[in-house]
């Protein structure tokens, strides 16, 4: 089986944030694929029942309410994932909470809330990964960002730096375990607007619903792009054209990102006045275990679109290979004629 590791056991992945969503898409996949999956989330009721439908995959489930921005939490669950499933392979940290809100209508305690969710609680989610990798110098962790960590949106001020955080994190880590020669790998995962529930569940502060902009993307889509850098580990991965598109725009025209994303604000509310929601921020939102959000009739079912940072990497290499090449042969071109002329 493709989860089955040299001894033939199952190999082990942990995923937070795993009662829903891309989450849970993610941990069926990896079910379905082989793998022992351990999942974590804040709602006891709904993990639960996550755990009951990734039973039916036929491997081993370990499903722990934890809250990932209590690192003491995610420690003992991470003990507990070994003391049961068995060593630790792939750490998926894709837990997450926001807020939709003009950013100087956030409250400091929204603000801590935000950042422990989503940035601490992949820093507590790491950390524990790493005490478990590092002495078998082994194991892949895997970051699942957003294409709003390249290019901010409106609206996210919260979650967009700690999805930006997350990158300064994870780069100073990645550097740390080349300077030591390990083989842990870390790998992040942008991913574009997709169709789950948590536009359901998300706090509000603007007068209407949020909605998502198009394209929208399936969530199992979602889960073939983090597979893949788990059991194919690489630096970075795009979900979806629009992904790539913000990361060209932020690189090669700032000035022009800044202005589409001011333009996006009108995209990312409904356009029917509802009161305020308070949203999942301060606890889970009642809902069932379900990956799919309201937007299915929008949402894009292609499972391949999404690239590699070794893809743009071989990209890169070959148009500076063909730029060498030409410079080389107009030099030869016009060294003839210059030839000729000497000889005038």
């Amino acid at each position: 089986m493709a989860g089955q590791g040299r001894t033939g056991a199952a190999r082990v992945a942990v995923v937070t944030g795993g009662s829903a969503g891309i989450g849970l898409a993610t941990a069926q996949l990896f079910a379905q694929r082989g793998w022992s999956v351990a999942i974590l989330a804040r709602g006891a009721e709904r993990l639960a029942e996550a755990e009951a439908l990734l039973a039916r995959e036929g491997g081993r489930v370990l499903a722990i309410p934890a809250d990932v921005a209590d690192a003491a939490a995610v420690e003992a669950a991470a003990d507990r994932i070994e003391q049961e499933l068995g060593p630790i392979r792939a750490w998926i940290n894709n837990a997450m909470t926001t807020i939709v809100s003009p950013a100087d209508q956030v409250t400091p305690e929204e603000y801590r809330t935000v950042t422990g969710a989503t940035y601490l609680g992949t820093v507590h989610g790491t950390l524990s990964a790493l005490r478990r990798m590092k002495p078998r110098d082994r194991g892949v962790i895997v970051q699942v960002s957003s294409g709003l960590a390249i290019r901010a949106a409106p609206l996210q001020a919260p979650y967009c730096a700690a999805k930006f955080a997350i990158s300064g994190f994870t780069d100073s880590l990645r550097a740390e375990l080349i300077h030591e020669n390990s083989k842990i790998a870390l790998s992040v995962v942008y991913l574009p607007a997709v169709n789950t529930p948590q536009f359901g569940w998300t706090r509000t502060r603007t007068g209407h619903g949020q909605r998502a902009p198009d394209p929208v993307f399936d969530p199992r889509l979602c889960a073939e792009a983090i597979h893949h850098a788990a059991e194919r580990p690489t630096r970075e991965v795009w979900v979806g054209r629009t992904s790539v598109l913000m990361a060209a725009a932020q690189a090669l025209l700032p000035s022009y990102a800044d202005r589409k994303a001011a333009q996006s604000w009108d995209d990312m509310v409904e356009d029917e006045a509802v009161p305020d929601r308070r949203g999942n921020l301060d606890a889970p939102a009642p809902g069932a275990a379900r990956i799919d959000g309201a937007m299915s009739e929008r949402a894009k079912t292609t499972r391949s679109e999404f690239w590699t940072s070794r893809e743009r990497d071989a990209l890169v290499l070959g148009a500076m290979g063909a730029a060498l090449l030409g410079t080389a042969l107009a030099a030869r071109a016009l060294r003839r004629p210059l030839r000729l002329l000497g000889r005038l």
